[in-house]
């Protein structure tokens, strides 16, 4: 097996690009850096024959450069935060969903028209609890109810999406139900204790652990009590020491969009913080330098300390087990570069 450090490093990635056919931007995020995955947006999609031959072409080349198969992700929640415009059907959203039934109806169909799609991971459900008596900024995308609700909503969508074949990933984790801020232009602060976490917040993500979810996002938020420094996507206390030692997760562990404003940092430090936070997938969503700093920083970090490149290789590892389990990839079926 190919330990390359320029192969450990994109597959770390996942990398958002402009278009709707495969371009050369796609060439280059797929044979230079070799790019664990894509994430596609409205922007990328315009009908179910047209994505499912961008995402086949793209699929296609990863195979004829000696990569594995890639992650293609979307965010497909349902509501306002859906991606698929018509004929893709249209869902209200976690607001709407009530009952196991409906939670399976949504997440069965879904899963269907996504894997006719090519796209193989939803970065979905939503396991945010929306506290009560606060203006949540999830209200318009949570579930209804409280955490043991939340939790057995979105188990159902976890379990049905990926008995049809589609990753899930649950998110925002620690939770961002409490927050009144959007992460996408702000730095939201959560000052609540591992206590409180744990009275609410996190029984939804416990329950997606018990759920066998592939994988975990990390939000983009404060959480002053557990890490007064680093954003919980960038946080070794969250990222690492919860997720990984008092959750018990090991599947994979995703930033939140690095290019979002609550992230002030530049991106060489965020990709160290990944490193020594032990994330699997950074997402960069945005075609731009930020692709190219990520990517040479990890590479210089790995390639220049043991420890890094010991932390990559597990990584890889996480990594490579769900593209064999759900992409039909043998690792041992082709030498890679």
């Amino acid at each position: 097996m190919d330990r390359g450090i320029r192969h450990l490093a994109g597959q770390r990635l996942m990398l958002g690009f402009e278009g709707t056919r495969f371009n050369p931007d796609l060439e280059t995020i797929i044979q230079t850096f070799q790019a664990g995955g894509i994430i596609l947006f409205r922007q990328n999609i315009r009908s179910p024959d047209q994505v499912a031959a961008l995402c086949a072409d793209a699929q296609a080349f990863a195979a004829s450069c000696g990569q594995p198969p890639l992650f293609i992700a979307v965010d497909q929640e349902g509501g306002v935060v859906s991606r698929l415009p018509k004929p893709f059907t249209q869902f209200g959203g976690n607001p709407c969903i009530r009952s196991r039934k409906e939670a399976q109806q949504f997440a069965r169909i879904t899963a269907r028209e996504l894997g006719k799609a090519g796209i193989n991971m939803n970065l979905a459900p939503v396991m945010d609890v929306v506290a009560q008596k606060t203006d949540s900024i999830m209200q318009s995308r949570a579930f209804p109810g409280d955490a043991k609700a939340v939790a057995a909503l979105g188990t159902m969508v976890i379990k049905t999406l990926q008995e049809g074949g589609i990753m899930a990933v649950a998110k925002h984790f620690p939770g961002i139900g409490r927050t009144v801020q959007d992460s996408h232009y702000h730095l939201p602060v959560l000052d609540a204790d591992l206590a409180a976490l744990e009275a609410s917040d996190l029984i939804p993500f416990e329950a997606a652990v018990r759920a066998d979810v592939t994988g975990i996002m990390l939000s983009h938020i404060i959480c002053p009590r557990l890490d007064p420094q680093w954003q919980a996507s960038l946080s070794v206390a969250i990222a690492r020491d919860m997720i990984r030692n008092v959750l018990g997760f090991n599947g994979l562990v995703l930033t939140d969009d690095l290019d979002m404003k609550a992230v002030d940092h530049d991106m060489a430090t965020c990709m160290a913080r990944v490193l020594v936070s032990e994330i699997d997938l950074a997402l960069i969503c945005h075609q731009g330098p930020n692709i190219k700093q990520a990517f040479d920083t990890l590479v210089a970090m790995m390639g220049s300390d043991t420890t890094f490149q010991a932390l990559g290789a597990a990584s890889l590892e996480r990594i490579y087990q769900y593209k064999e389990k759900y992409l039909a990839w043998d690792r041992r079926s082709k030498d890679r570069r």
